[in-house]
């Protein structure tokens, strides 16, 4: 098999599965709402979602019993066959039961439906035949209907565990919104790690202050912004108004880049005292030009009660390792170094 012939196969994967998506999204209508309503009702009645299923199915109730606690919603995977021999005692009568299983016929999930019924639960099916022996024996039928399966002989489960690991997704986003799952709620279940702390960590928490932020006016020079920025032992410098707010922000980059454009211009940017025309028409840059000429003006900046969660969003998004920080009013409180993230062991 050539490596060309295995890259195609491994894109037409992708394409299965993708499609299958595609088609389980296209599906989706009342039976999801009902599954969303008991999910409601069990917990409502203090009660938990159950998921169950067996073989790789197992692994993707595990995976979805895991995404359903974290975001609120209490939940336990059932292991079919140790239900039978007294894990049953797992569930209570308000609960309510996934059931995972694409062809419907799984013998250890069949067989466990009426036992927890017997337990006075609510059975939802997720499954890929409709007219399947569990789908008959469920309250609710969320079907999968995602087409064949990518793997040759149509056997092993790839396109119909990821569509159900969707299915799982989808049903666990949902429940966030329904439930009014905060960010707050969600840090105490993500106690440990860089998640929880990017969680609870706000950007007051974790901005350069007082003599660690180099703060300037738009009239210093860039000679008295560098000394700035090397007292502050960073890598930038907010540009202040005389009234507080944000003006600008002058960089290292910024200066490294200024020095390049001169030097490949042929002009030697050290002899301008100011920022002045030079004689090819480009404005002239030295240590002595007003750091307003040279700067990034009105930039990118981040409120103080933003959460560091928010933070990362915008360092990933933008490319850029410094941030301003202002108040409700724009005033300028501070700045974030990304440098600074990984001390705070939020990066």
């Amino acid at each position: 098999m050539t490596t060309e012939s295995q890259i195609a196969r491994a894109k037409e994967v992708f394409d299965i599965e993708i499609e299958g998506l595609r088609r389980v999204r296209d599906s989706l209508g009342e039976s999801f709402t009902r599954t969303i309503a008991l999910m409601q009702d069990a917990l409502a009645q203090g009660g938990k979602v159950v998921v169950s299923g067996v073989g790789k199915n197992l692994h993707v109730a595990e995976k979805m019993s895991a995404i359903f606690a974290s975001t609120g919603v209490n939940s336990i995977v059932l292991n079919p066959v140790q239900a039978m021999h007294g894990d049953l005692g797992m569930t209570g009568a308000n609960d309510v039961l996934l059931a995972l299983s694409f062809s419907g016929e799984s013998e250890e999930v069949v067989r466990l439906i009426p036992a927890v019924r017997r337990h006075g639960l609510k059975v939802v099916a997720l499954v890929g035949n409709p007219a399947s022996t569990l789908a008959k024996l469920a309250d609710v039928v969320l079907e999968i209907p995602c087409g064949k399966e990518a793997c040759p002989f149509g056997m092993a489960p790839t396109n119909s565990t990821t569509a159900t690991m969707a299915m799982g997704d989808a049903l666990a986003m949902v429940m966030i919104d329904v439930q009014a799952f905060d960010r707050e709620r969600y840090a105490l279940n993500h106690p440990a790690g860089a998640i929880g702390r990017a969680l609870v960590l706000k950007v007051s928490d974790i901005m350069r202050t007082g003599e660690r932020c180099a703060r300037v006016a738009p009239e210093t020079t860039v000679l008295d912004t560098l000394l700035a920025m090397t007292k502050a032992q960073g890598g930038s410098a907010v540009v202040v108004n005389p009234d507080g707010t944000l003006a600008g922000i002058f960089t290292d980059g910024d200066f490294r880049r200024r020095i390049a454009e001169a030097a490949r211009a042929g002009r030697a940017p050290y002899q301008a005292e100011n920022a002045a025309e030079s004689p090819d028409g480009q404005t002239a840059f030295g240590l002595s030009t007003p750091v307003s000429a040279v700067m990034t003006a009105k930039p990118l900046y981040i409120r103080d009660d933003a959460y560091a969660a928010d933070l990362l969003k915008v360092f990933e998004r933008r490319r850029i390792d410094d941030l301003p920080v202002c108040d409700a009013a724009g005033r300028v409180l501070g700045l974030v170094d990304i440098q600074d993230l990984p001390k705070m062991k939020v990066l």
